[in-house]
C-alpha cells in the first residue's frame, strides 16, 4: 500500500515515465499508454494534453492505493472505499518497476486515519460549467444529478438515440474532427482528445474508437439511455453525448475539451444538432 492522499499521490503517479493506463468498467473502457499529467482533483482545474494521461478525482472517494506484483507484471492500482479497482496504471519499463519498489509504503487504515488536506470548493452543477458537470458525475455516477436535472439552467438537454454514437464517431473519423472522450468509474475519470483514429464494431454491439494515443471502448448494448447536454464551455455551450449505463450512472461522455479552435467548436455543434431525439 501506499498514500492514497493528494498530493501524495499525484507525485507518485508523475514519476512514471511509461504506463498502460485503463479506467472503466464493462459498459466502457480508456486504455491509453504514456505518463501521467499531474491528476486534477473534483473542484480544481482540468486540462487535456496531447501524449499524457489525464486524470480527474474524487479524493474522498479513492480510498486505497496498491502497487501489485504478479509475476512479471508490476501495476498501481486506485481501489474504493468498498476494495473494487477503479483505475489501473501498468507499469511498462524496467525502471518504473524499480522505481515503484521505492515508493513509501503505508500500513492498513494510516491514510484513512490521517488528516486530509482541504479539497478544493465543488460548484454546484445546477449553476454549473461543463466542469462541474463532469465532477457531478465523480461524485456519485451522476445519479443525483441526471433524477433532478429539471434544475439545470446552465444549458439544455434532451435524450437521443443510443445507436446513433457509433455513427457519430465513424462520422467523425471520416472528416477528420478532432472530439474529447472521457470515461467514469467510481471516483475516477480519465479523459482523452483528438482525432480518431479508426473506429470499429461487434456484431454483440461493442464499439471500439482509436482517439489520439487512446483506445476507447463501448458496449452500447449495455447502455441504457444517451443525452445531449448541453453547459458553458470555452467556446460558449457545448455539447455533450453522455451515455449511462442500467444503474443510471454516466459511464461516458463524449464532447470537445478546453480550447479546440472556433471552426472545430462549430462544426461539432452543428453535428450534435443534427442527432434525432430518442
Amino acid at each position: 500500500m501506499i498514500d492514497a492522499r493528494m498530493p501524495e499521490l499525484a507525485r507518485c503517479l508523475t514519476l512514471f515515465q511509461y504506463v498502460q493506463a485503463v479506467t472503466g468498467g464493462p459498459v466502457a473502457r480508456i486504455d491509453q499508454a504514456g505518463s501521467y499529467a499531474e491528476p486534477s482533483l473534483r473542484g480544481g482545474a482540468f486540462a487535456v494534453r496531447a501524449g499524457s494521461i489525464a486524470l480527474r478525482i474524487d479524493a474522498a472517494g479513492v480510498d486505497t492505493a496498491v502497487v501489485a506484483r504478479d509475476e512479471d507484471a508490476v501495476a498501481l492500482r486506485l481501489l474504493d472505499t468498498v476494495g473494487r479497482t477503479v483505475h489501473q496504471g501498468r507499469l511498462l519499463s524496467e525502471g518504473d518497476r524499480l522505481l515503484a519498489g521505492l515508493a513509501p509504503t503505508v500500513h492498513a487504515g494510516a491514510a484513512r486515519s490521517a488528516v486530509p488536506s482541504a479539497p478544493p470548493e465543488v460548484p454546484a452543477w445546477e449553476h454549473g460549467d461543463q466542469l462541474a458537470q463532469f465532477d457531478a458525475v465523480l461524485a456519485d455516477g451522476g445519479i443525483a444529478r441526471r433524477t433532478s436535472f429539471h434544475r439545470y439552467d446552465g444549458g439544455a438537454y434532451r435524450p437521443i438515440e443510443v445507436d446513433v454514437v457509433a455513427s457519430v464517431l465513424d462520422h467523425v473519423c471520416s472528416v477528420g474532427l478532432p472530439i474529447g472522450v472521457a470515461v467514469f468509474a467510481p471516483a475516477v475519470m480519465q479523459a482523452c482528445g483528438g482525432r480518431v483514429h479508426v473506429t470499429d464494431r461487434t456484431v454483440g454491439g461493442r464499439v471500439f474508437a482509436a482517439v489520439a494515443e487512446s483506445s476507447v471502448e463501448i458496449d452500447l448494448a449495455a447502455v441504457r439511455a444517451c443525452h445531449l447536454v448541453r453547459s458553458l464551455a470555452a467556446h460558449g455551450p457545448t455539447s455533450a453525448l453522455e451515455l449511462d449505463d442500467e444503474d443510471g450512472r454516466c459511464v461516458a461522455v463524449i464532447t470537445q475539451f478546453g480550447m479546440v479552435g472556433a471552426d472545430v467548436h462549430e462544426a461539432w455543434e452543428d453535428l450534435a444538432a443534427s442527432l434525432p431525439d430518442a
